[in-house]
């Protein structure tokens, strides 16, 4: 991690911001513009956020700046530096390794309880969802990429769907936050040959055990399907 910051980094941060906040949400607005650029991978691992620097591409104050850069650092997505500044969190192997244990096995927890809560329109809302990644993969090897971001968004949904379905307030906020972590590994799984179709037929299962009503096997296929996203995300990763 070189201590010479590059500005031109932040330019993508315009993107991110939504005109001139509102009076008293500078601080939101810098905030959201900040996590959602990390998320993405536009502002890449290891980036420099001096708070003069995202203060002139943001065209506010560094007191909100200060405040945002704070908040995002609180969530894990940036590390304060001693006497530097703020960098973008660095995403190590063993760091995505834990990830996946973590999302294993709270997305198994979420699907069991979603499994026996049984909220009405849960299955219709997953078939939907369903439908739509179908359209966009037609059986096909390798998608492209574009379709591969569109796929990953809608697998989001389809997993947020059942997080929020569960009941349960403190698993649906780690889940949404381990969600949001894995936004961050960039390009997405789904870009890999044949995953967006056997992640298609992992998706079918897990509906199928929600449908009929069986918590143990719906658990059990959604700790399959992200351990195999897992192995998907090791292969990308070390070749």
């Amino acid at each position: 991690m070189s201590d010479l910051p590059d500005p031109s980094a932040l330019e993508v941060l315009r993107r991110y911001a939504v005109g001139r906040p509102q009076r008293g949400r500078t601080t939101e607005a810098v905030s959201e513009a900040l996590r959602e650029a990390i998320l993405d991978g536009a502002l890449a691992p290891s980036t420099w956020l001096r708070e003069d620097e995202v203060a002139a591409v943001l065209e506010v104050s560094r007191t909100p700046v200060r405040e945002a850069l704070r908040r995002v650092a609180d969530e894990g997505l940036a590390v304060k530096v001693a006497h530097h500044g703020t960098v973008v969190a660095p995403m190590k192997l063993e760091d995505i390794l834990a990830l996946y244990v973590v999302r294993e096995n709270l997305e198994g927890m979420a699907t069991r309880l979603a499994t026996i809560r049984q909220q009405p329109g849960l299955t219709a809302d997953l078939e939907s969802l369903q439908e739509e990644m179908t359209s966009l993969v037609n059986q096909s090897e390798q998608v492209d990429p574009d379709a591969a971001k569109r796929i990953a968004a809608l697998n989001l949904k389809f997993h947020g769907r059942i997080r929020e379905s569960c009941g349960n307030l403190y698993l649906d906020r780690f889940l949404f936050q381990v969600e949001q972590a894995v936004r961050r590994l960039q390009p997405t799984s789904f870009s890999a040959p044949g995953r967006a179709q056997r992640a298609l037929d992992e998706h079918i299962a897990i509906i199928k055990a929600i449908k009929v009503g069986d918590p143990a096997e719906a658990e059990r296929c959604a700790k399959d399907h992200m351990r195999n996203a897992r192995e998907v995300r090791l292969s990308m990763l070390l070749g």
